[in-house]
């Protein structure tokens, strides 16, 4: 697998380097870490940070900035940060009014961002957070105890960052996040794999004609391979999925985030979301949101997902709608 890089074992850090160079007035980082943090002032409201290992980019320090995360903690490729890491974020985020983490359901992020939280309340710092696991294709994967967390979870940053930015306290956004989890649902296919730097092969492979649904940002199984299908079929497989999980709730009003794996272009999801668009219109579902684009990607992988949000109250479209500054929203 040809990458653009130098040493693959300094590609986080340049690739972190990178990022503030090209985008100097919104984000800094901290020194000698690989913490992503606003360019802000302090304003004595509840701070929002998230985190996981890299490769996924965007997410997570795509998102960092004035509306959505005030830091994000960048592991090594596919690798959860370490705890000293997110407590040194959790630090230098508190303006005093507590910090809430959003984290991903995955065994070593779950394990390092609870040892973090334990080490700040020890500091005296209010510390609260949520588990994301919205991937509904398989239970207990590789790396996983229960769903996976993946694309929803920038749903997540969005509607918490906009409750913070609001002024609401960090009990009351414990309490939208508990309501907010269980109506976001994912769910992806790959037509390739996925190989990290400085491997030599991929973590699976898939035939020529070959696609596999369900498979995971981390290249963890899926739940069936098959031969690849039109778009069509492909979005009435993940809706047809989604939907279902949805129960009763399935007349409601929904948001819809289509997100790329990392190698599949443009054109491609919009096709997808147009196909997407029609079979809701057929079930009569109604969609007062859309974001297309590469949000929580894989690598190369090539492949996307699709996530449903299902609009339980108004204050989440607004939340949605609601302007950000950030590199990637």
């Amino acid at each position: 697998m040809k990458k653009i890089m130098n040493n693959p074992s300094n590609i986080v850090d340049e690739m972190l380097q990178g990022m503030i160079v090209s985008h100097p007035d919104l984000i800094q980082r901290i020194p000698e870490t690989g913490i992503i943090q606003r360019k802000e002032e302090k304003n004595g409201k509840v701070a929002i940070i998230s985190g996981g290992g890299s490769g996924h980019e965007p997410a997570h320090a795509g998102f960092v900035g004035k509306g959505m995360l005030s830091a994000a903690i960048c592991g090594e490729v596919f690798t959860s940060p370490t705890p000293d890491q997110i407590l040194e974020a959790i630090k230098v985020s508190d303006e005093g009014a507590g910090v809430f983490l959003v984290i991903k359901n995955y065994s070593g992020d779950i394990m390092n961002f609870e040892m973090a939280q334990e080490l700040a309340e020890m500091e005296g710092i209010e510390v609260a957070s949520v588990v994301v696991d919205d991937d509904i294709a398989v239970e207990d994967s590789l790396y996983t105890q229960g769903k996976r967390g993946v694309a929803g979870t920038i749903l997540v940053h969005k509607i918490l960052g906009y409750a913070a930015q609001q002024g609401k306290s960090i009990t009351e956004i414990k309490e939208l996040s508990k309501n907010l989890i269980p109506n976001i649902k994912s769910i992806g296919l790959a037509l390739t794999g996925v190989t990290t730097p400085g491997s030599n092969q991929p973590s699976f492979v898939l035939a020529e004609d070959e696609i596999e649904y369900g498979v995971g940002i981390h290249g963890e199984p899926g739940y069936r391979r098959e031969k690849l299908q039109t778009s069509q079929n492909l979005a009435n497989e993940l809706l047809t999925k989604l939907v279902n999980e949805f129960g009763a709730k399935e007349k409601g009003r929904f948001a819809v985030i289509v997100n790329g794996l990392g190698g599949t272009p443009l054109m491609e999801q919009y096709v997808f979301t147009n196909d997407v668009q029609q079979l809701l219109s057929n079930r009569e579902l109604s969609v007062d949101f859309y974001k297309v684009g590469n949000f929580m990607t894989s690598l190369e992988m090539q492949g996307l997902s699709l996530t449903l949000l299902y609009l339980e109250n108004d204050f989440y479209i607004e939340a949605l709608k609601a302007p950000v500054t950030t590199i990637s929203w």
